[in-house]
């Protein structure tokens, strides 16, 4: 069975072996310049986004690929070993000094998970502990956390306040002078807060549900 990270390390070979970068890629095939970047692989609920096999047959053609050297593609990268990236409890993530201030962990000695088409220095893994964000995440979940990915409307998010405290929420919504989030779980209240009492927002770009 083909795997998500499988297919579009295939299509990240193919650019590269073409000299071009996954933009150019798109473009040299007559599509969205942004349909084969990296932000495109992860829907905004966390869910894996497949490239169309549309797309994939415009790439082959632009390239003058044949099928057969796709699928050559698809066993080289599929033979990629995962990445390790960090993996942190929530109850940790709370601590002081484990952040800098753009929401990644700092310093040595953090255990690990295996991640396929991860770059470790972009992402850490969050490990969820309690029942507070139920359904949507239940108590030992992993989300994959991007602190450096653009944060918008609806997306959900891993929030630290300056006082310490850190929850997943939906981000509602982001002006200068507030951050409205949506609880998770109903049972649990929506927040607001001053913008100046955010340590950090962070993306979760997936989740192991």
């Amino acid at each position: 069975m083909l795997g998500h990270g499988q297919i579009w390390a295939a299509i990240d070979a193919l650019a590269a072996k073409n000299g071009l970068s996954a933009s150019g890629l798109a473009r040299k095939s007559g599509l969205d310049p942004t349909t084969f970047n990296r932000s495109k692989r992860i829907a905004a609920d966390g869910r894996p986004r497949w490239p169309s096999t549309e797309s994939i047959a415009k790439a082959l053609d632009a390239t003058a690929t044949n099928l057969d050297n796709f699928m050559g593609l698809l066993v080289e990268g599929g033979s990629q070993s995962p990445r390790n990236v960090p993996l942190i409890g929530l109850a940790q993530a709370g601590e002081g000094g484990f952040f800098d201030d753009a929401g990644f962990p700092t310093g040595q000695g953090w255990d690990e998970i295996p991640f396929p088409d991860a770059d470790r220095g972009q992402v850490y893994a969050l490990e969820i502990s309690g029942d507070s964000m139920a359904p949507v995440f239940r108590d030992g979940d992993v989300v994959l956390v991007a602190p450096g990915a653009a944060v918008r409307r609806g997306d959900r998010v891993i929030v630290k306040t300056t006082d310490g405290e850190v929850m997943a929420k939906e981000l509602a919504r982001r002006t200068a002078k507030q951050v409205e989030l949506r609880s998770l779980n109903a049972e649990h209240a929506d927040r607001t807060f001053p913008a100046n009492e955010i340590d950090w927002i962070a993306r979760i770009v997936w989740a192991s549900q």
